[in-house]
């Protein structure tokens, strides 16, 4: 029924997985497996409102309150993410105002949309998004969560006035092990979509999503939540998975924690 190649791509996947797996489950290890690694950065420069901020930061707490975003997080791979949130303006201006967090039930996403609720404004000055990405990377390293996905999700209504190159930044995200790197450029202006789809979105299954306004952020934050966190799997994630997420978080882990 199977080619010869399929087939001897089954044997070598059974093997590097049964190499895997007692690295996965030796006494010690320290990083917790999860189905993916979510990384929220969020436009907090000059261009968007208090009012504005409250919407964006609204959305986001809407969003995990969500029923509908936690049934995809509960029925994803592993049923849990962990997730971080990251706010950003200009060149020097990032805060990791959220550290990494579970999210593996109704309880955990809530006190996730709690602690969002409660982030202050702490900038509100030029636009670097690529900067926003640097800074973003390590803190994968840094976390105690493995996953077989690591995402950087950007949010913002402008293009970049400051900081680093953005499409330099997200080629070096993605050379660093980030596997996808998605977009949502706010207000409709088709200049910032533009930015967002030729600097932003990278890596396995990118997207850019647009909202019209900031009163609409709500409902396409959550859409967009819904399609990172159930993406469309592919066959040999499937053949793996069946042979337990721990071996698997192992396998695929492509960033070196310190011992």
């Amino acid at each position: 029924m199977f080619g010869t190649n399929f087939k001897s791509g089954l044997r070598g996947m059974a093997v590097a997985i049964a190499i895997a797996a007692p690295l996965a489950l030796a006494p010690g290890a320290k990083a917790a497996p999860v189905g993916l690694e979510l990384s929220l950065l969020i436009d907090v420069s000059g261009s968007v409102s208090d009012d504005q901020y409250a919407l964006q930061r609204g959305g986001y707490v809407s969003a995990f309150q969500n029923a509908a975003v936690q049934a995809a997080i509960f029925g994803s791979v592993s049923g849990s993410i962990a997730v971080n949130f990251i706010v950003w303006s200009g060149g020097g201006q990032q805060s990791e105002a959220v550290g990494w967090s579970l999210i593996d039930d109704v309880a955990s996403a809530n006190a996730f949309a709690a602690l969002v609720a409660a982030v202050p404004r702490t900038f509100s000055g030029l636009t670097a998004p690529g900067s926003a990405i640097n800074f973003a990377v390590p803190l994968f390293t840094a976390n105690t969560f493995d996953a077989p996905r690591q995402v950087i999700d950007v949010s913002g209504d402008g293009v970049e006035n400051a900081g680093a190159d953005t499409s330099d930044a997200r080629d070096a995200a993605l050379a660093a092990g980030i596997d996808t790197i998605n977009g949502i450029a706010i207000g409709g202006d088709p200049d910032v979509t533009a930015f967002y789809l030729a600097n932003i979105a990278g890596g396995t299954n990118s997207f850019v999503i647009t909202a019209a306004s900031f009163a609409e952020f709500e409902g396409a934050i959550q859409e967009k939540l819904i399609k990172e966190i159930t993406p469309v799997p592919e066959p040999a994630s499937l053949i793996l998975f069946g042979f337990g997420l721990a071996a698997l978080g192992v396998a695929r882990r492509r960033f070196n924690r310190a011992a």
